[in-house]
């Protein structure tokens, strides 16, 4: 999928006062601001069609996505809108949109449309560009909204609920992991999973922001290479969640796919307990995140919902949290022994 840079492709509609995007063809109205961060921000937005005949066909964009699933029965959406400030941002802009357009799989996100114009700087000002991604909404937030909700009410989820939004994310991820060459997403974390709850039936899972995504297999083999890698990890991953190999790379490794299991470990550590497994070392006098993760230091919590989780699940965690990558299981692995677990603990 290819960027656009006409000026026509996504402009605020000066009548609306700013309240109507173009992206590419088809117009949307802004209804709200759901989120920010850095230098991008996420709006709920809704379709405006031409047309009764275009209304009922489900609007401009039914001609442009593959996937019927993907098209809101009401006509709203997500949109990000992202400030780009310069060349290097642009190129990273750009790769989302290309990795994004690599996937097709119902945990995973999907790109439905997507511009990057060129706008003035005031007037005399320098050319700078922004960006319009356009995705399904999902207003009931992120895994890390809903702790943060779940927390005030003193509640937690199931037993059943962890393990069939955990095994969503495998599911995610495996399709990832089996492209040609497999692609790590690099951030996973509760943050960057979206949930849709649902009457009778664990909530949907899905797996969002591709920014980090790259392929997975790296060969390292000089103390240079290690730190490069260190550095983009640094800026990419996510600390709480990064994989001991991303903190203190050797000089001569292999690095694969399994960087995201280490993180998956931690998810499934947060959909118990709403917080990494590591974050801990955050609180404490003289404390380090990085020798927490490098040691796989784990601490599960004294009180609290501990007892409601079967020890099978703290094993599980552990199984994932290996700090040496050779010997940490893949993402096969993992969904055969999360299958055992949903058949054991949820008849």
């Amino acid at each position: 999928m290819g960027c656009s840079f006409s000026g026509l492709n996504a402009l605020y509609d000066a009548v609306n006062g700013g309240g109507d995007v173009w992206i590419n063809e088809n117009r949307f109205r802004i209804v709200r601001q759901l989120g920010e961060g850095g230098f991008a921000f996420v709006f709920l937005v809704k379709e405006i069609v031409a047309d009764a005949s275009s209304a009922a066909s489900g609007g401009g964009l039914a001609k442009k996505v593959k996937d019927p699933a993907h098209l809101s029965a009401d006509g709203t959406y997500a949109m990000k809108k992202v400030l780009i400030q310069n060349k290097e941002q642009l190129e990273l802009v750009r790769e989302e949109i290309r990795v994004s357009s690599l996937f097709n799989h119902p945990n995973l996100l999907p790109l439905l449309d997507h511009a990057i114009i060129s706008v003035k700087d005031g007037q005399g000002g320098a050319w700078k560009h922004e960006a319009f991604l356009l995705f399904p909404v999902h207003l009931d937030g992120t895994l890390l909204d809903n702790f943060t909700l779940m927390k005030a009410k003193k509640e937690t989820f199931s037993t059943t609920d962890v393990l069939h939004i955990f095994r969503q994310l495998c599911d995610g991820l495996k399709h990832m992991h089996s492209l040609e060459p497999p692609y790590a997403h690099n951030d996973v974390k509760p943050g960057n999973v979206l949930l849709t709850r649902r009457k009778g039936q664990p909530p949907l899972a899905i797996l969002m922001d591709f920014g980090s995504a790259r392929p997975s297999r790296k060969q390292i083999r000089s103390r240079q290479e290690a730190l490069q890698l260190q550095e983009w990890t640094s800026e990419h991953c996510s600390a709480p969640f990064r994989a001991p190999e991303l903190w203190d790379c050797p000089s001569h490794a292999d690095i694969d796919e399994r960087t995201d299991i280490w993180s998956l470990g931690c998810t499934l550590y947060a959909i118990m307990y709403g917080v990494s497994p590591f974050e801990y070392a955050l609180g404490e006098s003289g404390g380090s995140l990085q020798l927490a993760i490098v040691n796989a230091q784990i601490k599960w919590p004294n009180t609290g919902p501990k007892a409601s989780y079967p020890e099978a699940l703290h094993q599980f965690v552990t199984w994932m949290l290996q700090p040496q990558a050779a010997v940490r299981p893949r993402i096969d692995d993992i969904i055969i022994h999360v299958d055992k677990l949903i058949a054991k603990f949820t008849k």
